[in-house]
């Protein structure tokens, strides 16, 4: 395997507390072989002035809808457009056709995932069929490859058979992740529900149902004293009750995505379907809320919960699945809404997106420690672009962010030492 030698990177690792320190970096045998300053060896050199050298980002929520739904991505796309955004490695939710409830399903999306542009990591079913009435065999999921469980794009109803994934995931050591939502309570909703969906005359979902779902998860883990991580929070209520059970000691994390800390409800207005999501896109003040929780350490993961659909799904505002893509966008996106603005450093940033969600799962990514995979990007802070959808590298075009301006782009990603993605010129010296 050929040897890479990146100099003049201003590398930042929160893994080692390192934030914006120029040394080199050699690449061996798909590892990282030696960091430090002046390294010398028979490799090919990148020069890397001006650009942020960062591991790889490690996206805990994707959907790459592999397999049932591959008109929409399949898993090859989906990790090229992983690449094209500086993301290694991707957590895949079960909620494919069939439902990856079993070591065969499993097997199957890991056999696709082999010599593809980012790792693979399935994430599997909560109970069968997601039916909500009947546990997984979480030992044989986790024999078979699966990271965690969850039964993602659907709540688990009852509190009962939730307590039971919680104490069997910890025994097998699957961490478990929940969609909290009270079906009850969005009792058929489209977008949140408030002075936008009044306007528009169209049901909406209140916050509690997050709300009280959340709470749910967090009484849950108070009482069994199993972890538990919730999903796309994007409500102030949720990260209020995130926080104030995390300083109680509840083994509780929670995670948002870029569209809860860079878009409102307003954007309906337009009757877009590509602003639909689920959880729906919030109020102004829970956007500060959310912020707030990335600031404070409440939220300690940024996931995308990329959600491709094809365009003639997403041309009627009121029939239109819910969700978005955003492996591409994620790291500018947060780049410009949160570092640009100071809201946070890149090393927080960084962490958000690379360390923390890959120590959640216990994987092996978001590092550049020496002897480490290596999975990692060079991202150059100052290149202005404007997301256009046409130029996304999956299958779907359904980005909320199209037509905005941000700061930050990837230009190379590496995977086990082997190039997947590079743009634009200037960074090969022989």
């Amino acid at each position: 395997m050929e040897q890479w030698l990146i100099r003049g990177a201003k590398v930042t690792d929160p893994s080692q507390g390192w934030d914006q320190v120029s040394v080199d970096l050699l690449v061996r045998d798909g590892v990282i072989a030696a960091i430090g300053s002046s390294l010398s060896a028979d490799a090919r050199v990148i020069l890397a002035d001006g650009c942020h050298l960062l591991p790889g980002l490690v996206d805990i929520h994707v959907h790459l809808r592999d397999p049932g739904q591959t008109y929409k991505e399949d898993i090859k796309s989906g990790c090229r457009a992983a690449a094209a955004g500086g993301v290694t490695s991707v957590a895949c939710m079960p909620n494919t056709s069939p439902v990856c409830d079993c070591p065969e399903v499993l097997g199957e999306i890991l056999a696709k995932a082999k010599d593809v542009d980012a790792r693979v990591y399935p994430v599997a079913a909560i109970t069968s069929s997601l039916d909500g009435l009947h546990l997984t065999d979480f030992p044989a999921l986790k024999a078979a490859g699966a990271v965690a469980v969850s039964d993602d794009g659907r709540p688990v109803p009852t509190g009962g058979m939730m307590k039971k994934a919680l104490e069997e995931g910890a025994v097998a050591g699957l961490p478990v992740l929940s969609h909290s939502e009270d079906l009850s309570i969005t009792a058929g909703g489209i977008m949140n529900e408030g002075v936008v969906s009044r306007k528009l005359g169209v049901p909406g979902i209140h916050p509690a149902a997050e709300e009280a779902a959340t709470a749910r998860e967090i009484a849950l883990a108070a009482a069994t004293g199993c972890p538990v991580h919730i999903c796309h929070v994007s409500t102030k209520g949720s990260v209020e009750l995130i926080r104030d059970a995390r300083r109680r000691g509840v083994p509780v994390t929670g995670e948002t995505a870029p569209h809860y800390i860079a878009l409102t409800d307003a954007q309906l207005m337009s009757r877009d379907a590509d602003y639909r999501m689920n959880p729906p896109l919030r109020s102004e003040q829970d956007v500060a809320a959310v912020l707030q929780g990335l600031r404070d350490g409440t939220l300690t993961v940024i996931a995308t919960d990329h959600a491709p659909h094809a365009p003639e799904e997403k041309a009627d505002f009121f029939k239109a699945p819910n969700g978005a893509v955003g492996l591409e966008t994620s790291l500018a996106l947060c780049h410009t809404k949160l570092v640009e603005t100071g809201r946070l450093s890149l090393l927080d940033l960084t962490a958000l997106m690379a360390w923390n969600p890959a120590k959640l799962l216990n994987l092996p990514g978001g590092t550049l420690r020496e002897g480490a995979p290596a999975d990692l990007i060079l991202f150059d802070p100052a290149i202005r672009w404007t997301v256009r959808p046409d130029k996304l590298h999956g299958k779907s075009r359904n980005t909320p962010f199209k037509g905005m301006k941000l700061t930050g782009k990837v230009r190379f990603t590496m995977l086990g030492g082997r190039v997947v993605f590079t743009e634009g010129e200037g960074l090969w010296t022989s």
